[in-house]
């Protein structure tokens, strides 16, 4: 290579991907997979729940203002976040249980950049054709009008896609029917407009120009995914041993030698959305979403040869079919000591958050002593220690809390602004009330350095009841 020459590039430029068309079981699976998911995501904040006159009636909301998580009759508040955090581990755990028994089935089915790039690839077939017309107008150099009226039309559609993805986003975060109004209107706050802005321009160019490239590139996934499969896994596979040597006629050129039952048609690789040729063997960037098998499988039934030729196997069968030996039965695939670790502990954890849920309390409270001064000395002699006690209604109506103590002895309770002992909370609201707590100079308990104090609060109404443990600060025994 001479001084002039350029030098080469590390990077091909990506060649753009036109899946074909493909009927059968797993395309017609993720058909009703892909209605499903975008039906949950964007009917799900139009959903109403009446939980009484002073709470939202939106099924599922996350009211950030307020610092609310409502999920039909769950509501979850800012402390509770560990059913938030527990959640998120049961949607790890089963990301790995479904990864060690078939393979990257959420990345095929199921994941938001699957889902989108299945819709997108959807309507740009419905505009400009299936493979072969797709990739014509690709290499068409001059931007007629035929190409242009196409190619906007795509766009347009495209991000209309995008707008109503994030606007159902938004949704989800204020009540759904006044938030429209108000996006229609202007009067929407800029953070909403900037939301819906952000997410239509991410989801116009992951699904409509990135698509394979987010989860090669983007994702990490693909690299972790590795540590959890095994030669038991079920992955989409090729069968060699079958299928080789390829050739469209039966006899090789070599005698006595026959081609398999792969014809290398290719359209295996012209109907996967990642663009890679499965019979490669096991790559990377396969999401293992089986629409290679399908139109496989539509080319064996059509040359009257038995299906399967790239089907759903395991590592240990491919071995087994190859010496001669029957396959395992598919659940030894599925349940085998992984699996039955991962259910056990996705399992485990799922009882856990249930068995947290249904013994929490309507009524709670935290107790913060003031601690300048730690106490004060009052003109008779008493020593009086100052509580900061919040006091949660998790209740849809106002209700009556009596705050007592128990402790030490004559010890008395004094509420800031308040006549007695009772107080009355809003509905699903947290109020925030100061307490006295004062011992006489001859009590023992005012003589103590410490303490130990139990604050106690009953619902008049039912009669159920929570504490909280502090301390009283006394003189000490050096005063």
């Amino acid at each position: 290579m001479s001084d002039s020459d350029p030098a080469p590039s590390l990077y091909a430029p990506r060649e753009p991907i036109f899946p074909r068309r493909v009927s059968g079981l797993f395309r017609t699976l993720k058909w009703y997979i892909l209605a499903g998911t975008l039906g949950i995501y964007y009917i799900t904040p139009w959903l109403r729940w009446d939980r009484g006159p002073a709470l939202p009636d939106q099924a599922v909301l996350l009211d950030l203002a307020n610092r609310r998580f409502y999920f039909f009759w769950i509501e979850i508040w800012p402390h509770e976040f560990y059913f938030v955090a527990g959640l998120l581990i049961m949607a790890g755990l089963g990301l790995f249980l479904f990864t060690s028994a078939l393979g990257r089935v959420w990345c095929g089915y199921a994941c938001p950049q699957t889902v989108w790039t299945d819709l997108f690839i959807l309507v740009e077939r419905w505009i400009e054709g299936d493979r072969n017309a797709r990739l014509r107008l690709h290499r068409q150099t001059t931007m007629d009008f035929r190409k242009a009226r196409l190619r906007i039309t795509k766009w347009v559609s495209w991000l209309l896609i995008g707008l109503a993805t994030g606007g159902a986003w938004v949704f989800y975060f204020a009540d759904a029917p006044t938030l429209l109004q108000d996006l229609i209107a202007g009067n929407a706050h800029p953070v909403a407009y900037t939301t819906m802005a952000i997410l239509t321009g991410t989801t116009f160019l992951f699904g409509g120009f990135a698509r394979e490239q987010i989860c090669i590139y983007a994702c990490p996934w693909p690299r972790i995914q590795a540590a959890m499969v095994d030669e038991d896994t079920l992955t989409v596979g090729y069968r060699e041993w079958r299928g080789e040597p390829r050739g469209k006629t039966r006899q090789t050129d070599e005698p006595g030698l026959v081609h398999g039952d792969c014809i290398d048609c290719m359209a295996c690789a012209n109907v996967c959305p990642m663009g890679i040729d499965i019979r490669d063997g096991q790559q990377l960037e396969c999401i293992t979403c089986a629409l290679c098998i399908d139109a496989c499988d539509d080319v064996m039934e059509r040359l009257g040869k038995p299906r399967g030729l790239i089907d759903y196997m395991a590592l240990s069968d491919e071995m087994n079919e190859r010496s001669g030996q029957p396959p395992k039965n598919i659940w030894r695939h599925v349940l085998r000591p992984r699996t039955t670790m991962y259910t056990v502990l996705w399992g485990g954890v799922g009882l856990a958050l249930l068995f947290a849920l249904f013994i929490r309390s309507d009524i709670e409270l935290t107790v913060a002593p003031v601690r300048n001064p730690t106490f004060v000395t009052l003109s008779d002699g008493a020593i009086r220690n100052t509580y900061d006690v919040r006091l949660r209604n998790k209740t849809g109506e106002p209700r009556l809390f009596e705050l007592s103590i128990k402790g030490g002895r004559d010890m008395e309770l004094n509420l800031e602004g308040v006549d007695g002992t009772i107080v009355t909370v809003p509905a699903d609201t947290s109020f925030l009330q100061r307490v006295y707590i004062s011992a006489p100079k001859s009590a023992a308990t005012a003589a103590a350095r410490s303490t130990p104090v139990r604050i106690w609060v009953a619902d008049i109404g039912n009669g159920e009841r929570a504490h909280k443990d502090t301390s009283f600060n006394g003189r000490g025994s050096d005063k």
